[in-house]
């Protein structure tokens, strides 16, 4: 218990390792894109309204998010597992366990995008209805959407979105190592699908979620923002009635349902508790 703040201050220098030169990556590529298919002609991402807030979560979301899913795992094995050994923790978690263990490491990750986009797009659902929306308006205030605007969680969000998932199918049996394929890719989809892109990818906007789609999620409601709410593959939208994508149109107006929310990041973390 005593390595505990070590260890955290590790995981935060791991983590920002990685996500600078990511970052960099991504503020180059879609600088370039949306200078020549922006979805909505403006302003370029930098100047955004609320850049720090979005750059503020863009690092500290990743941080968070390992440190709870390493938290709720050891705690999982634990009541679950009655596994509570820090070694035998690690054996255990390290190649996965089980059944689903035992495949090729390409079908395990192509398991975890299939099957943590399906949890999520019912968590998404959920979080649009009642006393978890006010957790979700987080991530819908951004006016200006732009692929930097993917990160703006709320901690109880993330807790009971994307953290939920990937803990359920870590503890499945899946092995931590499909991180390596499943994280580069939904990192830079993540921003992808907030960019300001005019894309739909033509026929394939059924099979991969993209911009133009992503962006209809984040209208008014009345327009579009109680639709799309798969992450990654649409398949979900169509199956259960939610898909919108209107032939020549595309969205213009977002963050609008949101207007009492505060910028700056403090006041964001402290709105759905003041209502």
């Amino acid at each position: 218990m005593s390595n505990l703040p070590m260890e955290v201050v590790t995981m935060l220098g791991e983590t920002i390792e990685k996500v600078v030169p990511t970052t960099i990556v991504l503020a180059v590529v879609f600088a370039v894109l949306s200078r020549f298919w922006a979805c909505n002609p403006g302003k370029p991402w930098w100047h955004k309204r609320e850049l720090v807030t979005d750059l503020v979560y863009w690092f500290f979301v990743p941080v968070f998010a390992r440190v709870l899913r390493i938290g709720l795992l050891v705690l999982g094995a634990g009541v679950v597992f009655k596994i509570h050994d820090a070694d035998e923790l690690i054996a255990f978690y390290d190649n996965g366990h089980g059944p689903l263990a035992q495949l090729p490491l390409w079908l395990q990750a192509l398991l975890f995008l299939v099957l943590s986009d399906f949890l999520l797009y019912w968590s998404h659902r959920v979080f649009h209805g009642g006393e978890f929306w006010k957790y979700h308006a987080v991530h819908h205030s951004s006016e200006d959407l732009e692929w930097i605007s993917a990160a703006r969680f709320h901690p109880v969000n993330l807790i009971l979105g994307t953290i939920a998932a990937d803990v359920i199918l870590l503890m499945a049996g899946i092995s931590p190592n499909v991180m390596i394929w499943v994280g580069p890719f939904t990192t830079f989809h993540s921003a992808f699908v907030h960019a300001n892109l005019n894309w739909t990818l033509g026929p394939f906007r059924y099979v991969l979620a993209t911009p133009v789609f992503h962006r209809w999620h984040h209208t008014p409601m009345e327009e579009g923002g109680n639709t799309n709410f798969a992450g990654t593959f649409p398949i979900w939208d169509l199956l259960f009635g939610t898909f919108r994508m209107p032939e020549g149109q595309l969205p213009l107006v977002y963050g609008k349902d949101e207007a009492d929310m505060p910028g700056e990041i403090v006041g964001q973390l402290a709105f759905p508790f003041r209502h």
